[in-house]
């Protein structure tokens, strides 16, 4: 583990860093304070600091301050305190500026290490405390069965896309339904029939640009979203989605199925704002049933005159 020491007298500094590579860290030296502020600033700066309370450019107090004000809402960086001070006010200086505790000089090897084993402790709790947040975040907003954005994952992002197109260029909107379905799961049974769902999930995700979007749409429908993508460019992209599914036959444990999608396009230019998006998902959704009905595994665009009455 990373842990940063921030003195500016060097033979202070060399003894700590001596003790604490003894304990085990991977030790970074500040020799003032704005050194100290930079390097835990970095991405993969230390999260546990060891801060001497006179410094120049910025004493240890300084410091905390700073990092408070700039790590909010981000990762935590533990920070005790290296002081002479023993008077009660300045103790509560420090905490009250961000330290999380104090420790005396000349401090004692024993009591240092239990002070950082209980910043450890802290670090790892937070540790925890983020990844539960995210894990939580990632089911509200992800499909369980392909991990795709869910339905209203994916129309946030639509509605987003929309009001960005007046400045950034058309949005093409793909609904894409995987043909025969029913027959996958009445022939193969349901488990095959989620296996099918998540291959084409895998497929949809590396066929699109990494500033696209796929979401489940519900059941074996998906919901793609192409930025800054006019009529010629959605032709080309719904082409290369739709041979990227029904190109290679998708393997289902033994079995080795011929699967298609078909499609549902519309462009669309100079949304208004505040205009509801189930209109031009009613559009493409018509533009997919054509699609069924012409033969499968196609693609079918609203054609501009319909654009122009959504938009």
């Amino acid at each position: 583990m990373k842990i940063l020491i921030a003195d500016d007298d060097p033979v202070s500094r060399t003894l700590m860093r001596r003790t604490l590579q003894r304990f085990g860290y991977e030790v970074v030296v500040a020799e003032n304070g704005q050194q100290a502020v930079n390097i835990l600033s970095e991405v993969d700066g230390p999260r546990l600091a060891l801060i001497d309370w006179m410094m120049p450019e910025l004493d240890g107090v300084a410091v905390c301050r700073e990092i408070r004000s700039r790590h909010q809402d981000d990762y935590y960086i533990y920070i005790l305190l290296l002081t002479a001070r023993q008077d009660s006010e300045d103790i509560v200086m420090g905490l009250e500026a961000g330290a999380d505790d104090y420790i005396t000089k000349p401090c004692q090897t024993a009591e240092l290490k239990a002070r950082l084993n209980t910043g450890e402790r802290v670090l790892s709790l937070e540790r925890k405390l983020v990844e539960a947040r995210e894990d939580m975040r990632f089911k509200a907003t992800r499909d369980s069965l392909t991990g795709l954005w869910n339905r209203a994952s994916i129309l946030t992002r639509v509605a987003a896309e929309l009001q960005r197109s007046a400045r950034f260029g058309p949005v093409t909107l793909l609904l894409c339904d995987v043909d025969h379905f029913k027959q996958i799961n009445d022939v193969h049974g349901h488990l095959a029939g989620d296996c099918a769902l998540e291959r084409v999930a895998d497929r949809l995700v590396t066929s699109i640009r990494a500033y696209d979007a796929v979401g489940r749409y519900g059941g074996e429908e998906f919901l793609i979203v192409l930025t800054d993508c006019g009529e010629a460019c959605a032709k080309t992209r719904a082409e290369a989605i739709r041979e990227a599914i029904a190109g290679v036959p998708i393997s289902v444990g033994d079995v080795s199925l011929h699967v298609s999608i078909s499609i549902g396009a519309i462009t669309l230019r100079n949304w208004e704002s505040g205009a509801p998006i189930e209109k031009a998902l009613s559009q493409a959704d018509q533009a997919l049933y054509r699609a069924k009905t012409e033969g499968r595994n196609r693609t079918v665009f609203v054609d501009s005159l319909v654009i122009e009455q959504v938009a």
